[in-house]
């Protein structure tokens, strides 16, 4: 009896081991092509690989930062076109307290949690529900309570869809299933417009339809005040180049742009990108209250795709979000989703050339 009992133990956990590697989620790379902008992706992050589409000339190129290959976005500390969250951008005191509760969580940036933790949703794979290459893919993850130590099972969804042969939106969802918890979810592209691989973005013309900034201590985290951007260097109310004040703030931007209408939420024109050489512009529209500015000035000699080299300035990150540590701020719009309730993003990139 001993024997067979030791017979079936190890059948039992050879099928439960089979079944185990049966469900394990591949990392695949998938495309959205539709005329001449091809999206490429992984489902790695819920990760943007790579966006194509034409200059004046109609010439194609790549104008986003990335890798060639998941072991380096495996091992990427910059975040290059992945999903942020559960809770994007930083917490300060890697802490915060619901309902009476003070949750800890993990101090990965400076005694402060960014983008979710040591292993946030950038850093997981995702289940791919559908995916038809001319239209869209839908990435899936499942959450559970306590992860990177945040409260409650969350459902989250994003879908990456063509709209035309210039533009594509992003649609994020997110469902919390037992508890209330925060969320705020981002997508973390890098843009060069001129390419990925040609140099810095300072020429670039940049617009921000954002008429106040979340102000910042020496850790990057909001004091919880409002700043007229008016006369100061964080002035891109009309369009202008990225580098034509940034010695002013010791060489980078890294700064949360109150959304001009962000008290209603409505879907609206957030930022307007130009780079006069390839002649290409991007409009980014969303519905969010706040617009992360990030030049990438912390980029250093980084290896990307095609073996180039991204080296300060080489891409910019322009983040739709909610606002940075709101969970600390109660004059901040409230991240706290409750059970029934549905968290919804929404942007959309358009591209143009002339």
């Amino acid at each position: 009896m001993f024997k067979v009992y030791l017979a079936l133990s190890f059948f039992l956990g050879l099928l439960l081991l089979a079944q185990a590697r049966g469900n394990d989620k591949k990392i695949k790379f998938y495309q959205l092509k539709k005329g001449n902008m091809h999206l490429n992706l992984t489902n790695y992050g819920a990760t943007i690989v790579s966006v194509i589409v034409p200059d004046k000339h109609g010439k194609l190129a790549d104008i986003t930062l990335g890798y060639d290959d998941i072991e380096q976005y495996k091992t990427d500390g910059w975040y290059f076109g992945a999903t942020v969250g559960r809770v994007a951008n930083r917490i300060g005191n890697a802490q915060f307290t619901l309902d009476g509760h003070t949750y800890k969580l993990p101090a990965n940036d400076h005694g402060n949690t960014l983008h979710g933790g040591f292993k946030g949703f950038s850093d997981v794979v995702w289940t791919v529900e559908s995916h038809k290459e001319d239209s869209h893919i839908t990435f899936t993850y499942d959450s559970h309570d306590h992860e990177q130590d945040f409260p409650g099972r969350l459902e989250v969804s994003v879908t990456y869809m063509l709209i035309g042969t210039n533009e594509y939106a992003v649609k994020m969802t997110a469902r919390p299933v037992d508890k209330p918890t925060p969320v705020n979810l981002a997508h973390h592209t890098y843009w060069n417009l001129r390419g990925h691989n040609s140099g810095d973005i300072l020429s670039h013309q940049v617009q921000i339809f954002g008429s106040k900034i979340t102000p910042v201590d020496k850790k990057l985290i909001p004091t919880g005040k409002f700043e007229s951007v008016k006369g100061t260097p964080y002035d891109f109310l009309e369009p202008r180049e990225v580098g034509s004040r940034i010695n002013d703030l010791a060489g980078l931007y890294d700064i949360n742009y109150v959304l001009d209408g962000s008290s209603s939420q409505h879907f609206r024109k957030v930022v307007m990108v130009r780079d006069n050489v390839s002649g290409r512009k991007l409009e980014l529209w969303s519905n969010q209250v706040g617009l992360q500015f990030y030049s990438g000035g912390m980029l250093n000699a980084t290896k990307g795709k095609d073996g180039a080299i991204y080296h300060k300035h080489g891409g910019m990150a322009l983040e739709t979000q909610g606002f940075p540590d709101s969970v600390n701020h109660p004059n901040f719009p409230s991240q706290i989703v409750y059970p029934g309730e549905t968290y919804k993003h929404y942007m959309v990139y358009r591209f143009s050339a002339s």
